[in-house]
């Protein structure tokens, strides 16, 4: 009995990898799997590879072995078909073949679900690509329509900037036509405005005419300003000759209304007061003013115009004409009444109150005026000049009446007088406090107060000269110290305040230079009054120092230096307030080279023509300026400090002259001794102890000694009382006598020192000197 085989296991697991091999193979070229999709075929293939054979194939396995061969019964049903697929392998090549088969019918059945996938998927790309295809062939539609949308916004927009184009242009053509509209109606204006002008109707009256007049005004500023026009120049002249004929017409007309408003004045005038010329102040206010204010307003409009436009120089020469004529009508109507006014001041005041009155009156008439002035040109007010061809000759007048006055007037507190009235009264108060309306009279009270100075300032040189300079004193003023004495005696029984009447004591040429120069001071400019105060100082100093050798002679010598020391003291005192220098710088010619250099042409050593070289013609006779300076506060130091210190000289001689002519002698026997001498009589003589010098024995130095202390006894209390008598201050005198008592200590302190080393204590005995400290306390109570 044959045996059946085994099923060929092995080989079933074989094929079924090799197929599940290839399958997934094709399949993951042809559908790339994920990674969790390949794990899962993975377990699929495991699964599939251990499955047994099919049940066939086992029951089969035995017959086969039995007829000599293998026998393989196989069923497919993976393409529907029922029937049996038997075969008997014979050899390896059918084994083989059917093996193939068996494979191909596995491979069929496992990979047919992914064949139809794949077909499935094929399909749907064809589709897709059919798709993607009539996508292409839309897009290309739209492309092309996408084209056309575009030419067809070229060419509206190319349309859209052509109509622009057009506008802008139309736009341009109309701005340019207006603009040439705009530039021909200056030169159209031209036949209009003449044709007005030239109407016989036509006045400045005429409410058309400040229009037309403002319209030429800008057709001359357009013709002007663009010369570039053809013809402009012949316009600009044809313009011009209507404004020259317009501003003519304007002219008259101011002429006219201020003609007849001066003639309607004229007749109130005369049929106010007959045909006297003066006017009292109420009629010239009503009279003078108030019909001048009706024609303003009538003349205020045209006159409001031509200010308005006084930037052009055509209406600065209109409106300067409009000014002279105003002021040429009321100079015609107020010379007479201002002149008849000052006339009448001057023949019933004097000097000063003509000054003050007519300054008034005349600042009255110019407020008034400066008023009036107003109200016809309310713009041009603020301009002095305006006025001055009015006010120059009103305020003339008065400076006519004072000048010959000011001529002949010598006196310096007159003219002080005078000064203080124009500089503080009228310049420095009225005039600043109401200096807008009054300015127009500045220029003629300056010029009054320069005549006044340059009059004052010759008068006061005059009198600098004659009274001072040239004074020749009588023998009441040189009665010194007599004066003084009667003065103190005087004051001392009256009780009268001695510094209030002290100048009555002073040198006369003292007393009239400060009062000169307190007169002076504020009324004079400073450099003019420096020089004034120079001059004056300088010639006092002179005249006192004459005055004190006159006294001198006449007296002692110390009334001339006490005398002298009072006065320059005062004097210096009298000028330390004055805030100037009393220096003056004084310059010379001087020709003394002249001679030398004509000398040295006339021999030859130099040429006269020779131009390079100093011996020229031009540089020989060119002068040389020479400056010297003069100080007369330091002259007056200078005099003052020596004439002291001749007093104190002068005092301590008479004092203590008998120690000094001793200390003199001393001196010279040390001086002696100490060089040697020839002579063997004087070396003898020498040679003795000075105690045992004739001169020098203590019998001769305490007669000495007691002639210096009668001196200070007697001769110094004198010389005190007489300091006191010429020198009021005590400080003065203190000052003064502290030298002197220096020297006379200082005489004593060189005695005694003599005294003690030359002679014994017996012999100082006999000499008996005062101790420095009694005579110091001895000094001090003299005073």
């Amino acid at each position: 009995m044959a045996t059946k085989p085994n099923p060929p296991t092995n080989l079933q697991k074989s094929v079924a990898i090799s197929r599940g091999y290839n399958f997934a193979s094709a399949w993951e070229q042809n559908a790339p799997l994920t990674e969790q999709q390949q794990a899962a075929i993975l377990a699929l293939s495991h699964a599939v590879a251990e499955r047994p054979f099919p049940v066939n194939l086992s029951k089969d396995h035995g017959s086969g072995q039995e007829n000599g061969g293998l026998t393989v019964s196989t069923k497919d049903n993976s393409l529907g078909q029922a029937q049996d697929i038997d075969a008997v392998l014979v050899n390896t090549n059918q084994f083989y073949k059917w093996f193939t088969d068996l494979e191909l019918a596995m491979k069929s059945e496992t990979e047919e679900k992914y064949q139809h996938y794949v077909n499935t998927l094929t399909e749907r790309i064809q589709t897709c690509d059919d798709i993607l295809h009539q996508v292409d062939e839309t897009l290309d539609l739209f492309n092309e329509l996408q084209l056309q949308h575009q030419a067809v916004a070229t060419k509206t927009k190319t349309l859209h900037d052509a109509c622009d184009r057009l506008l802008v242009e139309k736009q341009r053509l109309i701005e340019f036509a207006d603009a040439l509209r705009s530039k021909l109606c200056f030169f159209d204006e031209l036949e209009n405005i003449s044709t007005n002008f030239y109407s016989p109707s036509m006045s400045v009256g005429n409410e058309k005419f400040l229009p037309l007049l403002k319209r030429l005004d800008e057709c001359i500023a357009y013709v002007e300003s663009n010369p570039q026009y053809a013809e402009s120049s012949v316009y600009l002249l044809k313009f011009r000759q209507l404004q020259s004929r317009a501003l003519g017409m304007i002219r008259s007309h101011v002429q006219s209304v201020l003609k007849g408003a001066s003639s309607q004045v004229q007749a109130a005038i005369r049929s106010t007061n007959g045909n006297k010329a003066s006017l009292s102040e109420g009629v010239e206010a009503s009279v003078i003013y108030v019909r001048f204010k009706a024609a303003a307003s009538e003349l205020k409009q045209v006159l409001e115009e031509i200010e308005s436009r006084a930037s052009r120089k055509e209406y600065v020469q209109i409106l300067a004409e409009c000014h002279k004529l105003y002021c040429e009508q009321r100079l015609s109507l107020l010379k007479g009444i201002v002149h008849q006014r000052i006339s009448e001041f001057s023949k019933k005041e004097a000097l000063p109150s003509l000054t003050r009155s007519g300054c008034a009156y005349l600042m009255q008439v110019c407020q008034l005026e400066h008023q009036l002035f107003g109200h016809f040109f309310p713009s041009s007010s603020e301009d002095i000049s305006s006025l001055s061809p009015l006010m120059d000759p009103l305020s003339t007048y008065l400076y006519d009446t004072l000048r010959p006055k000011l001529i002949h007037e010598t006196n310096i507190d007159l003219l002080c007088e005078l000064v203080d009235i124009l500089k503080v009264e009228v310049l420095g108060e009225q005039l600043n406090r109401r200096s807008e309306s009054l300015a127009g009279l500045r220029p003629t009270l300056e010029r009054i107060l320069a005549d006044v100075h340059e009059r004052l300032t010759f008068r006061a040189r005059t009198h600098i000269r004659d009274e001072i300079a040239n004074f020749f004193p009588s023998d009441e003023d040189l009665d010194y110290p007599a004066k003084l004495e009667q003065f103190a005696e005087t004051n001392s029984e009256t009780a009268v305040d001695e510094d209030h009447n002290a100048f009555k004591t002073w040198y006369p040429p003292l007393e009239k230079t400060l009062s000169y120069l307190s007169k002076l001071y504020r009324c004079l400019e400073p450099t003019v009054f420096t020089g004034l105060a120079q001059e004056a100082v300088e010639v006092c100093s002179v005249s006192i120092q004459k005055a004190s050798k006159l006294i001198a002679k006449r007296a002692t010598a110390m009334d001339g230096q006490l005398f002298l020391i009072k006065h320059l003291l005062i004097l210096r005192e009298q000028i330390a307030p004055y805030d100037i220098e009393f220096s003056v710088t004084y310059k010379e010619l001087d020709f003394s080279h002249l001679l030398e250099h004509l000398r040295r042409i006339l021999r030859g050593q130099a040429s006269l023509f020779d131009w390079s070289r100093s011996s020229s013609l031009a540089r020989t006779l060119s002068p040389r300026v020479l400056e010297s300076q003069v100080d007369a506060k330091k002259e007056l130091e200078k005099s003052l400090k020596a004439t002291c210190e001749e007093f104190i000289m002068a005092v301590t001689k008479l004092v203590v002259d008998p120690m000094l002519s001793f200390v003199t002698k001393v001196t010279a026997v040390k001086v002696a001794l100490s060089s040697g001498s020839q002579n063997q009589k004087v070396d003898s003589i020498m040679s003795k102890p000075l105690k045992d010098q004739a001169f020098a024995s203590p019998d001769k130095v305490a007669e000495l000694v007691q002639k210096v202390h009668a001196a200070v006894q007697q001769e110094l209390p004198t010389v005190l009382a007489k300091m006191k008598l010429y020198l009021q201050n005590p400080s003065t005198r203190t000052i003064l006598f502290k030298p002197i008592k220096t020297n006379i200590v200082e005489a004593h302190v060189q005695v005694l020192s003599l005294v003690k080393a030359e002679y014994s204590s017996e012999e100082q005995g006999i000499i008996n000197m005062v101790s420095i400290e009694d005579l110091q306390t001895q000094l001090d109570n003299l005073l």
